[in-house]
């Protein structure tokens, strides 16, 4: 381990190193310096009062007025969408305005529908008592206007009942939802047994309905009945549906008079709504340049009293204490902000800091930027590391993209995701000031992560040799052509090699051979295989450097090098057998040695051989990889356990120099107390870390596969896509075929190939992180640096 020993101790990849504080607060300046620390956004205060409940803590009263407060600001924000200082006066004020508003607009819609009902109605009724033709007797608006008041004015106020002929037959008029009027006409034939006769009129113009704010069309009706139990049942029936029911005299002059008076109110009403809405959207307009920042005040006054119920009082009650964890590169700018708070707000005290000693585990905090906080954020939705944990988003930043690429390779539609990534990023300000929907603020929060993965795309479809599945010669000739010079279906005279390799990636003479599928499926297997025990590998030297920072001894002898002697032994054997088989061209049957490997250890290679001593290494590795399960499972539980009982009889042993002598710094050991030591759990414990481990080993290996197999359902799909859409469109001469065939081949490029496969792509590279690459080495179950900070408040929403 001397070469590891050596190497740079990788701090860059580790979480900031924090620090428990305490701060005591003067009274007059605790509020000022909480909010000073906001603006800073480096310090994550510890509830102090976590027994308390929220109406027992010291500023309960100041955060009820900020909510009051928030209250009515959130009020204003309502009445200024829907419409498109000193706030109390300013709400009791709209308010007044609201309720005039409301009822002035009840009044007019009533007035409104009781105008539509005696122009309809009236003719209704005249055309019922034949007195003349319905045109002679229609109350036009334009007509009523021209007619002279006679002096019997204010009918409307004396109020007129529902009119009843000299025969006995009364009616009853109104308007309905015209939605409503067949409902309703059945039901009123039906409750009276068809003693009635029902007419019906468009109302000609639509009313505003009063509880949704929107013009809906109505119809106006009059129903002639006898008999006042009739007359109960119908009024009954027009309350149920929401009718609403207005007097119409049977007199035409009467008509009229009302008909004026209506119209006239009508007029007064308009010009006072009008005015009523031209003062209130004055009044709201004073007060929207400024409710935004009023808002977001009274968000961080509200946050301010919040943390400060974190605070306990000291025995004079004169000063507040507060504890938190900060940064330790943070404690210079945080006390300078402590005496910048004490300045300003004239205090005689200052406000002291300092560190604390704590037996609790850091919060974890890692510094990124908006190209690298996507990764981090997919890191920590698998979970939140240790504090000092490597953090596997450092590596991810290559390793995800690249992963994804392997299974999306292809540069045309690497070019269609670099063309959408760069979209995103350029238009970066424009996009982070609007709000989004779900989908477009996921893809730009990952816009860096999409660029990468484009970019890897681009390079795994160039070594693929695949533009939307066709393949083009960009670096040269091939090294490849047909049998017969003749030929020109190289599928059926197949190929023979006539020059040097082709120089990058896949020659594209291997498109359309017989060899195509057998070839490009072997090259892809074993490249799966290659890249699966690398990423393995990788997992497991982290998990070295992890104890060694941690200075877990145990871990690096009893869980590092049993894991890397058993997975080498086994699948990193395998790894150097396909390197040794492409470069040498053997054709060694790679199964059968690997599964004879086991069956029978010491039989013949035959043709199977790939180089001398091949048989004696085979049994050699199968030995260190049966001896590798014992040592991962016993050692570890019975040495915590002998080191507990040393410790218990008071023993020293420091000339250890390890971590082996505290149980509770042991990642993976019971991390309860050395007197709760249980050795059934520790035991417990690790044999399902090794038998994890071991069946892991095949399982997770034969997981990496899923690059072969997505790589080649993307470019098998590809090719269909290409050859049953496009170039059959292309074959007809009408360019109406030529057009739909483009057409269609666009959409399915880009919602089939470039929407569900690159979902389909990034969900199995991201399953491939997280449990065959981070499961070697990282544990997740820290909790996140959460400091009081105002920078987060804009963006949250009530």
């Amino acid at each position: 381990m001397g070469l590891f020993d050596r190497l740079p101790p990788m701090d860059h990849l580790r979480s900031e190193k924090m620090c428990l504080v305490q701060l005591i607060f003067p009274a007059e300046s605790a509020r000022l310096a909480v909010t000073y620390l906001g603006e800073l956004g480096l310090l994550q205060f510890k509830d102090l009062n976590e027994d308390k409940s929220p109406f027992q803590r010291i500023f309960v009263n100041q955060v009820k007025r900020c909510a009051e407060m928030n209250r009515k600001l959130k009020f204003f924000s309502d009445q200024i969408n829907k419409a498109g200082a000193k706030l109390g006066e300013h709400e009791h004020e709209l308010l007044e305005m609201n309720t005039n508003s409301g009822t002035l607009r009840q009044t007019y819609n009533e007035l409104l529908e009781f105008k539509l009902v005696l122009s309809k109605a009236g003719s209704i009724l005249a055309a019922s008592q034949n007195h003349a033709t319905p045109a002679d007797h229609e109350l036009d608006e334009h007509i009523y206007d021209k007619e002279v008041d006679d002096g019997n004015g204010y009918l409307l106020e004396q109020g007129i009942h529902q009119g009843a002929s000299e025969s006995g037959v009364r009616f009853v008029s109104g308007i309905i939802l015209k939605s409503k009027a067949l409902a309703f006409e059945r039901m009123l034939f039906r409750t009276t047994r068809g003693n009635m006769f029902f007419n019906e009129a468009s109302a000609g113009e639509p009313v505003m309905d009063p509880s949704s704010g929107e013009e809906v069309e109505k119809t106006v009706f009059v129903v002639f009945f006898s008999g006042e139990q009739a007359k109960a049942k119908i009024l009954r029936i027009c309350a149920s549906f929401g009718a609403n029911c207005y007097p119409v005299p049977e007199e035409i002059v009467k008509q009229r008079q009302i008909f004026r008076e209506v119209s006239s109110r009508l007029s007064d009403l308009e010009v006072t709504l009008d005015a009523g809405t031209q003062h209130r959207n004055k009044a709201l307009e004073s007060v929207g340049s400024q409710l935004w920042r009023w808002i977001l005040m009274v968000k961080k006054e509200k946050a301010v009293y919040d943390t400060l119920n974190m605070l306990n009082f000291d025995v004079t009650k004169k000063c507040l204490v507060g504890e938190g964890w900060c940064p330790i590169f943070a404690k210079s700018q945080i006390e300078d902000v402590l005496q910048r708070a004490t300045l300003h707000s004239n205090s005689q005290v200052g406000i002291i800091f300092h560190e604390m000693d704590t037996i609790d585990s850091p919060p974890t905090y890692f510094r990124t930027d908006k190209f690298t906080n996507a990764f981090q954020e997919i890191v920590d939705a698998y979970g939140v590391g240790r504090y000092e944990e490597i953090n596997p988003a450092v590596y991810s930043v290559i390793t995800f993209p690249f992963l994804f690429a392997v299974m999306f390779g292809d540069w045309g539609h690497g070019i269609c995701l670099l063309l959408g990534a760069l979209f995103l990023i350029l238009r970066e300000k424009k996009l982070s000031s609007q709000k989004l929907d779900s989908f477009t603020e996921m893809a730009f929060g990952g816009r860096y992560v999409i660029l990468l993965m484009a970019l890897f795309s681009i390079y795994c479809g160039l070594i693929y040799n695949e533009f939307f599945s066709v393949p083009f010669h960009i670096f040269g000739k091939s090294a490849y052509a047909c049998r017969e010079n003749s030929c020109s279906d190289a599928y059926t005279a197949g190929l023979v090699k006539v020059r040097d390799p082709y120089p990058f990636g896949v020659d594209p003479s291997w498109r359309g051979s017989r060899s195509e599928l057998p070839f490009l499926n072997s090259l892809k297997m074993k490249m799966s295989i290659l890249m699966g025990v690398s990423q393995m590998n990788l997992g497991i030297l982290l998990s070295y450097f992890d104890a060694k920072f941690h200075k877990n001894a145990l871990d690096i002898r009893y869980q590092f090098i049993p894991q890397l002697i058993f997975l080498n032994s086994l699948f990193g054997y395998l790894s150097l057998l396909i390197l040794i088989k492409w470069c040498t061209g053997s054709k060694a049957d790679l199964y059968h040695v690997m599964i004879y490997m086991f069956l029978d250890p010491a039989g013949d290679l035959g043709e199977n051989q790939l180089f001398w001593g091949q048989k004696e290494l085979q049994i050699l590795l199968l030995l260190l990889a049966l001896v590798a399960v014992p040592w991962m499972l016993f050692p570890k539980p019975f040495i915590l356990k002998k080191l507990h009982k040393e410790r218990f009889q008071g023993h020293s042993y420091r000339f250890l120099g390890t971590s082996e002598m505290d149980p509770d710094s042991e990642p993976d050991s019971a991390r309860s107390r050395h007197d709760d030591f249980n050795f059934g759990e520790v035991f417990v414990h690790q044999m399902i870390h090794s038998i994890e481990f071991v069946l892991g080993a095949v399982s997770n290996t034969a997981s990496y596969l899923r690059l072969w197999a997505l790589s080649l359902a993307h470019s098998e799909l590809s090719t269909v896509f290409y050859e049953k859409l496009l170039l059959f469109a292309w074959g007809y001469d009408s360019l109406i075929f030529k057009l739909v065939g483009l057409i269609v081949f666009a959409f399915a490029t880009a919602f089939i190939l470039l929407g569900m496969e690159s979902l389909s792509a990034f969900l199995h590279a991201l399953r491939l992180h997280w449990v065959e690459f981070m499961n070697k080495f990282y544990h997740g179950d820290g909790y996140k640096f959460k400091p009081f900070s105002f920078a987060t408040l804009a963006d949250d929403e009530e």
